[in-house]
């Protein structure tokens, strides 16, 4: 019994799961197109037409809208499915001792696993058909308002509040909210990602359109300003659509600014491990493409290392990036952004199916700062916190962080540049003194140790595990395919690094 089920699992496609969940995206996608032309009409019925015949139709259009919003809730619901059971698939596979699944790197796990990779199949199974059977039942049971009179979360509710709320509400009531209320439900810190993902997709078209209008009405330097978060959005709206990589859930979106987006790679509810990668300096929606890119490279290789488990990544751009020098010379926007981020893994930690996931938290040059502002209190839920090319963390210490001891990590490459540009200047006044009759510039060559905002983080002294940057990669080269510091990352998202 076992070899034959060996061998269904063995020549299995994931692709046609792939596919299936590419097909319902794509009438997902059909729908939306069907309602914006559907809307606007709606909305300019009541000044041409008027009378009772006017007001039932228009009663019934509403009700054809509704059932519209529907149909495209349910078809996301139908891809996350699929998508997920397609990527549980491919990790069977890799698990198999002769099928590797595709694409895979040969200095990947050895293989050779058959009762690991029948297990996770047959869980990936089971858990298939029981959210298809929901869904079923979802679909033949009209959405319904939720009883007038119950309780809602507020400002002041923690994740945990509103991770049990939205667990007491029937699937139905669910579904009505998401229909009609998803720019207040897109925001919840605590929301399971696989509605909070439908949420913000819904309110995505409405975004578009929004900065054509204000396109429309503009010149100048905003209207630069507002083309470019438009076209950062139509890259992510690609991005959603697309079938290459993990299957990504939109958790947050704000084209105020810059623009702001959350986006998880793989659904972080059903993961063992977690690893949410905070971008710097100059991050916006017109720049996620490559953020984005940077924290997949972890997720695709944490899979390819150790298929028996699940890896999400998220992409967290939910602050205010400086987008100049003189903001960057300020920790101002890394305080800010410090309780978001403290919340959102909080939110992390409430939604979670299952036993705890492993999270980790990860600051990319300023964005270290902001994961350092976010660990100097108690509250943020991380089992580790990883710093690359960082200009300091806002303490001197790795002892001052509320993370468990031993779970700091920093790597500052030889050429990254941020470790001489972001220079205290107490280093600075060190340097142009030092060695003299030669100059400071032997001096420059060397990595500092005080820098803008702190101990540097990769100086042993500071306590943090120290791994390995390749040479040459300067200060954006740490995600590199075959890097030691890729290597490093993967190995702590999966909680394997010593």
């Amino acid at each position: 019994m076992t070899t034959a089920i060996l061998a269904r699992l063995q020549v299995t496609d994931p692709e046609r799961w792939r596919a299936l969940a590419l097909s319902w995206r794509r009438w997902a996608e059909l729908a939306g197109h069907l309602l914006d032309e559907l809307v606007p009409r709606l909305a300019a019925l009541p000044a041409v037409w008027r009378g009772t015949a006017a007001t039932a139709a228009a009663r019934r259009l509403e009700e054809l809208r509704l059932r519209l919003v529907l149909f495209r809730l349910h078809c996301w619901r139908a891809d996350q499915t699929a998508g997920e059971f397609a990527a549980a698939l491919i990790r069977a596979k890799a698990l198999l001792p002769s099928a590797p699944a595709a694409g895979t790197r040969t200095q990947g796990p050895p293989g050779g696993e058959p009762a690991a990779a029948l297990a996770l199949a047959a869980g990936a199974d089971a858990e298939a058909a029981r959210r298809l059977r929901d869904l079923a039942a979802a679909i033949s049971s009209p959405a319904a308002p939720p009883q007038s009179g119950s309780a809602r979360p507020d400002c002041a509710s923690s994740p945990a509040e509103v991770r049990r709320w939205w667990a007491e509400i029937p699937p139905e009531q669910r579904n009505w909210l998401l229909a009609t209320e998803a720019s207040w439900l897109a925001r919840l810190d605590g929301l399971p990602a696989a509605d909070r993902d439908i949420a913000n997709r819904l309110l995505l078209d409405d975004r578009l359109a929004e900065l054509d209008r204000a396109i429309a009405k503009t010149a100048g330097r905003e209207r630069n300003r507002l083309r470019e978060v438009r076209n950062g959005l139509f890259a992510l709206d690609h991005r959603l659509a697309d079938d290459s990589g993990p299957r990504a859930y939109l958790l947050q979106l704000d084209v105020g600014g810059e623009g702001r987006a959350v986006v998880a790679l793989g659904d972080p509810d059903r993961a063992d491990n977690v690893l949410t990668h905070v971008p710097g300096m100059t991050a916006g929606l017109a720049s996620f493409g490559g953020e984005l890119t940077r924290a997949e490279r972890v997720a695709v290789r944490a899979a390819e290392v150790d298929p028996a488990v699940a890896t999400s990544a998220v992409m967290w751009l939910d602050y205010d990036a400086p987008d100049f020098v003189d903001e960057a010379a300020s920790a101002r926007q890394a305080a800010a952004g410090a309780p978001a981020l403290r919340h959102f893994q909080e939110g992390l930690r409430a939604a979670h199916e299952g036993p705890p996931g492993r999270q980790v938290v990860l600051g990319h040059s300023y964005g270290s700062l902001l994961v350092g502002r976010a660990a100097a209190v108690d509250g943020l839920e991380a089992d580790s916190v990883v710093f690359v090319g960082s200009p300091g963390v806002g303490v001197d210490s790795a002892r001052d962080l509320r993370v468990p001891p031993g779970q700091v990590w920093s790597s500052t490459a030889r050429d990254d540049v941020i470790q001489y540009a972001a220079v205290s200047p107490a280093s600075l006044v060190r340097d142009l003194g030092t060695m003299p009759g030669l100059g400071p510039l032997p001096a420059f060559g060397l990595p500092e140790r005080d820098l803008w905002f702190g101990h540097n983080p990769s100086d042993p002294a500071f306590g943090a595990h120290v791994f390995t940057s390749a040479p040459g990669g300067g200060h954006i080269g740490y995600w590199e395919p075959g890097s030691p510091s890729l290597e490093a990352l993967t190995s702590i998202t999966l909680g394997t690094a010593r």
